[in-house]
């Protein structure tokens, strides 16, 4: 009963085969003959490190331009989000649209730019500037143009 253990643990690999070590004699194998130490050696494992993980760090792309676009109905959302993925500044005029759907576009970009770790600003009361986290907009001189402005009566 100890020799089928022995078999199962030498199968298994968790002890050393003592008859590959050992010539084994015609008299204990009469039908085998004899077997020599070199014959069938048994592979080592050797276990691999696991390769450690680097993020790869993809070029950004060059921002050379501004998408624009005066959607109409709110079907149109689909090409602001692809062009917003690609990393690409987003200018949406909704003064075409409907109030409702201008709502849901508004909506939309919203939960785009949060997703996506960017931001967007309105630039008037119906056009949004939707811009990547790689990209920033100053806003120092938004503020100085305002305060000198000839309409500014304050």
């Amino acid at each position: 009963m100890a020799n089928v253990f022995k078999k199962a643990a030498n199968y298994l690999g968790l002890v050393d085969d003592e008859e590959d070590t050992q010539p084994v004699v015609a008299a204990e194998a009469p039908h085998r003959g004899v077997r020599s130490v070199n014959q069938s050696p048994r592979p080592t494992f050797t276990p691999v490190p696991a390769p450690s993980f680097t993020p790869m760090q993809e070029p950004l792309p060059i921002m050379d331009q501004i998408f624009t676009i005066h959607p109409r109905f709110y079907n149109e959302a689909r090409t602001v989000g692809e062009r917003y993925r690609m990393s690409q500044p987003v200018l949406m005029n909704l003064s075409d649209m409907e109030e409702s759907e201008r709502k849901r576009l508004v909506d939309f970009a919203s939960g785009l730019v949060f997703g996506l770790h960017g931001s967007i600003e309105r630039v008037t009361s119906k056009v949004f500037l939707l811009t990547p986290e790689n990209v920033r907009v100053s806003t120092e001189n938004k503020t100085a143009a305002a305060e000198a402005s000839f309409f500014n009566q304050s």
